[in-house]
């Protein structure tokens, strides 16, 4: 393990131990790392994260019992505390990060969902129509350089833009979020409402973009643009009723801001076919908000570019799942929600600490100047932290507490 663990990390025994692999301890309660529990509590969220079970690691030369494993489960492995050493990790990124190599980390962010396998006697599992199975969904937030900040376990039926609200807004990283880029199942016209009351732009990558229609700022427009009319709304917006629900719409950010309602509870509420008046106000200002960012889409090719690159990410970070989550064919061997959210937390705090390892690699190379003279600049613009080949998942690893990985910028993030 390196120097740079985020603060609050137990610096544990000092004896050579064998687990699977090595992870921070950010994750693990001080009590245990103060004794001989430590390599037990790594080994933990290790066996989780990968999903090989329990007795796996139990039947290894760890010198560990399955019922010790079994109590620092239960002791010590909690939402909360895995919830934390992602957010640590991620932080502890952004630090160690060089610029120089990765660019600006700036203020965007791209997310989406995938499906894991389940069983199904449990309130969580249903069918996916999409993916074509049974299981549940884990909705992702993952910034440009590949470092997730968030990460939800979801019902495959509930709301992708409520996942989406809810992780801009409650992430917890030290990452300013003010773009949020989406597939189409990630946006909806009042998803376009609350994402502007709530300060940050939401830009979908549009399936059925020829579909797409502007709306109308007011009567007037027919004469103004009659060039696209055919693909303009028959009715302008209804900027009066936006005015006269102004002041419930901004209450109903400020719940969302502040965690005293919940996304996928508001937005639930407010279904299509409703009458109420705060609804019908939150379309006409989605409509609005939407025909901004179209006009924006269609005439700005960066713009289109920027997005579809930031999908890229998170279309790669899902692809590295199934490497790690390897155990049990992919599948959630559990029937008890908390089960399933220490399963993904666990995989999500073995991704992180991957794409920090490669981070710090990575950067330890191309500062020696033969290697970075190699480099062009379309290869420095296909650079990610994402790669795995290195990594043997279904090896035993020595983990020794006195040593360190041999890289430069370890201390940089403590």
């Amino acid at each position: 393990m390196a120097d740079d663990q985020p603060s609050g990390c137990a610096e544990g025994s000092r004896s050579a131990h064998r687990v699977h692999a090595a992870v921070p301890c950010s994750g693990v309660s001080a009590e245990l790392a103060a004794g001989r529990g430590l390599p037990a509590s790594l080994a933990r969220p290790v066996r989780i994260g990968t999903n090989i079970g329990l007795k796996a690691i139990a039947a290894g030369p760890h010198k560990v019992s399955y019922k010790e494993l079994l109590y620092i489960r239960q002791r010590f492995i909690h939402k909360t505390a895995l919830q934390d050493a992602t957010r640590r990790i991620a932080d502890a990124t952004y630090r160690i990060r060089s610029s120089d190599i990765w660019g600006d980390s700036g203020t965007s962010c791209a997310s989406d969902s995938t499906q894991l396998a389940s069983w199904d006697q449990n309130l969580m599992t249903e069918w996916h129509q999409r993916y074509g199975g049974r299981g549940v969904m884990i909705y992702w937030h993952v910034d440009k350089q590949a470092t997730c900040v968030h990460s939800q376990l979801k019902q495959v039926s509930s709301s992708e833009v409520a996942s989406m609200i809810e992780g801009v807004l409650h992430h917890g990283t030290d990452l300013d979020i003010d773009r949020q880029f989406v597939d189409t199942h990630g946006q909806s016209v009042v998803g376009f409402a609350f994402c502007h009351l709530l300060g940050f732009d939401l830009m979908p990558r549009l399936r059925g973009i020829a579909g797409q229609k502007l709306s109308r700022a007011d009567k007037q427009a027919d004469r103004r643009f009659a060039n696209i009319e055919p693909i303009c709304t028959a009715r302008p917006i209804d900027w009066d009723l936006i005015a006269r629900h102004y002041d419930e719409m901004i209450r109903l950010a400020i719940a969302l801001k502040l965690r005293t309602a919940d996304a996928e509870t508001i937005l639930r509420r407010f279904t299509r076919g409703q009458t109420h008046p705060v609804f019908s106000a939150l379309l006409e200002l989605g409509k609005a908000v939407k025909t901004i960012f179209l006009c924006r889409y269609l005439g700005n090719a960066e713009l289109r570019r920027e997005i579809h690159s930031g999908l890229n990410v998170i279309e790669r970070w899902n692809g590295v799942n199934d490497f790690i989550f390897y155990g049990n064919g992919n599948e959630l061997v559990s029937n008890r929600r908390d089960d399933h959210e220490i399963s993904v937390l666990s995989l999500h705090l073995l991704q992180a600490a991957m794409v920090y390892v490669n981070t710090l690699m990575i950067q330890q190379v191309l500062r020696e100047r033969p290697w970075r003279e190699k480099m062009t600049a379309r290869d420095m613009a296909a650079l990610n932290p994402l790669p795995h080949s290195h990594f043997n998942p279904y090896g035993v690893f020595d983990l020794d507490m006195d040593t360190r990985l041999p890289l430069e910028e370890m201390r940089m993030a403590a």
